[in-house]
């Protein structure tokens, strides 16, 4: 029997996977390639990663007003999601949010239960937990996702152990540099990855589902499949 070719839309589709799972790979690879930069090259007076995979167990709070310890309570044995962002910021963050908001939404039941979403303030002088709740409400934020303030000390540590740093200083000293990307782990198996923050929300959950043995096909999934299969 003659195979059937590919339709063109399919072809397309499969590019596009292709092509956003490229720059999830280029992400992937530049963060590594800056921490193990930055871990040989030491600067001084600038927070170093050190080499074990331990993260720093610094006190945050949560745009609810509530204390949480960054890896006892945000990190510990969890599948998380995790960007940075700005209440000020007037580029992709807005954008990210509103995509990470339907990735939250194609999650269904298991947002807060089997996959925890944080946001991570890069300018915590000025985003108390007030300033972040608000921010949360515009964008309709729901239970599960939490957005994190803390002092700039202990909010660096936090950027550089997650791998949302550039090499080059100068660059590194421009916020919006980081908020491009969602770092997703699976702290009890210590298997890590990151996604764009603009890829397709399914693309986004397929990097999360691959980090969580627990994965099961929302309904939001199904309806995708069902519209795009």
């Amino acid at each position: 029997m003659k195979k059937e070719q590919p339709t063109q839309n399919t072809r397309r589709e499969m590019l596009a996977g292709m092509g956003l799972a490229t720059l999830g790979l280029i992400g992937l690879n530049s963060a590594w390639q800056k921490l193990a930069d930055i871990s040989a090259d030491p600067e001084p007076n600038r927070f170093i990663p050190r080499s074990d995979t331990s993260f720093p167990n610094v006190t945050l709070y949560t745009h609810d007003g509530e204390t949480v310890n960054f890896y006892d309570d945000v990190i510990h044995n969890k599948v998380v999601a995790i960007n940075m962002m700005y209440t000020q910021c007037g580029g992709i963050c807005p954008r990210s949010t509103a995509n990470l908001v339907e990735v939250q939404k194609m999650l269904g039941d298991r947002i807060g239960r089997d996959v925890f979403m944080y946001s991570i303030t890069l300018q915590p002088e000025l985003d108390s937990p007030r300033k972040l709740k608000q921010y949360a409400e515009r964008h309709g934020i729901g239970a599960g996702w939490k957005f994190l303030t803390g002092t700039p000390e202990d909010i660096e540590m936090v950027r550089y152990k997650l791998g949302f740093y550039d090499r080059d200083e100068d660059l590194d000293n421009i916020r919006e540099n980081h908020t491009g990307m969602v770092r997703i782990g699976n702290d009890a198996l210590n298997r890590w990855s990151m996604a764009p923050a603009l890829a397709e929300p399914h693309q986004i959950m397929a990097t999360i589902n691959h980090l969580d043995p627990k994965a099961i096909h929302t309904s939001a999934v199904h309806l995708f499949d069902q519209q795009h299969g």
